[in-house]
């Protein structure tokens, strides 16, 4: 039985014996698997053979100096097989001794960890390269930051020329809705940013969990999705930057993409708040205007949705919006289920500084600003409809009949 015992230890092992001067009396057929090298080539050659030249002499020396002190010596030691590569094994050096006390062999046991230890230096390479993402993205964030600065001053320079013109009183109040949107809009990036901050952190836990768990795919994965993440939130600051930079000239541009960037713009909001938007097309129609004063419209009126949703308590959060021709006009008409508009308040809802808000959740003049871009901007009309708990906002814009497909 004790034969049968040292049998299945020395073939389910990664045993050596040897000598006090370190020659090699024995190793299990374990040993010739993961070093590549024979019985016949080991046998009365020193251990050293498959000493890695990385492996600095110091711990060679603590591996004698502490078994010749008849103590058992333990560590991870990195060793190099016969055609070169490199394998790691956890080493147990034990020193056998006779009747006498005396050291009359050395007898190692080792077990297989080099997927182990590839494991932590891949991880430890993610985790260098995710902190170097970080850096870069540090720095275009700041970078963003100061154009949204430059953005924001370009915009008060403006406001002040229109005041200094002695433009009529819309105009300035269309000028303060701008600077209301863009301090909306800043906030709307720490919005959006939190949400991906959190995938992000999780992100990275799955990352050292799969690490632990020898799961390579599993790292791999996770860090490309910390990396969409973060490109993610790179396109973030990229999207608010092209819409406030300053650009009055008018061109031809497709009413549905103008749609849709207002809605990628608006995706965490809409998301965050539960709320299904639909959008039903049945040709391609391009306007006379400014895309990103459009885009504004369209903001303000799901905001303006999004709030009546959150004020009545609906569950079942519901916006369509249909875009058709009719004769020489586009028709843009966005409705929603937050409940309607009350009789009275329906005639008032486009006055300036009227608003059905807390006084700190609005200033009245989202709406107000609408229908001057779209009266102004557009020369078209935004009129307002609300029955059977729905609200549905019309906007009205003539085609050239030259551009009109």
């Amino acid at each position: 039985m004790l034969d049968q015992y040292k049998e299945a230890i020395e073939k389910t092992n990664i045993i050596s014996k040897t000598d006090m001067a370190g020659i090699i009396t024995f190793v299990s057929d374990e040993f010739c698997n993961i070093s590549g090298f024979s019985r016949h080539e080991l046998i009365g050659k020193n251990h050293n053979i498959v000493r890695h030249p990385d492996v600095d002499s110091s711990n060679f020396k603590l591996l004698w100096e502490t078994i010749k002190s008849k103590k058992i010596y333990k560590n991870t030691v990195k060793n190099r097989a016969k055609n070169g590569s490199t394998f790691y094994v956890n080493t147990t050096v034990i020193p056998i001794l006779d009747e006498n006390e005396n050291i009359v062999e050395y007898i190692a046991i080792r077990y297989d960890v080099t997927k182990e230890v590839f494991y932590k230096e891949e991880l430890q390479r993610k985790e260098k390269e995710l902190e170097e993402l970080n850096k870069i993205l540090e720095n275009k964030v700041e970078e963003k930051t100061k154009q949204l600065q430059e953005l924001n001053l370009t915009l008060e320079l403006r406001v002040q020329n229109e005041i200094a013109k002695n433009e009529v009183k819309q105009q300035v109040m269309f000028w303060q809705s701008r600077l209301a949107s863009l301090g909306q809009m800043l906030a709307n990036i720490a919005h959006q940013w939190r949400q991906p901050l959190t995938e992000l952190s999780l992100t990275l836990f799955n990352i050292k969990k799969a690490s632990l768990k020898d799961d390579v795919e599993g790292v791999s994965e996770y860090y490309n999705q910390s990396r969409v993440i973060i490109q993610n939130m790179s396109n973030t600051i990229e999207d608010f930057t092209n819409f406030f930079r300053p650009n009055k000239d008018k061109h031809y541009f497709d009413l549905m993409t103008s749609i849709q960037e207002s809605l990628h713009i608006l995706n965490t909001l809409i998301k965050s708040e539960m709320i299904h938007v639909t959008i039903k097309s049945i040709e391609n129609i391009k306007i006379l205007g400014i895309p990103n004063e459009l885009s504004q419209v369209i903001i303000n009126i799901i905001k303006n949705s999004k709030d009546a949703f959150v004020q009545n308590s609906i569950l079942i959060r519901e916006i369509n919006i249909n875009i058709q021709r009719e004769e020489n006009f586009a028709i843009i008409e966005i409705q929603d289920n937050a409940g309607g508009i009350q009789e009275k308040e329906i005639y008032k809802i486009f006055e300036p500084y009227f608003t059905t808000k807390h006084a700190t959740q609005g200033t009245g003049l989202g709406l107000f600003m609408s229908k001057m871009i779209c009266e102004q901007g557009f020369n078209g009309s935004l009129d307002v409809t609300s029955k059977k708990c729905t609200t549905t906002f019309s906007i009205k814009i003539p085609l050239e009949e030259s551009h009109g497909d």
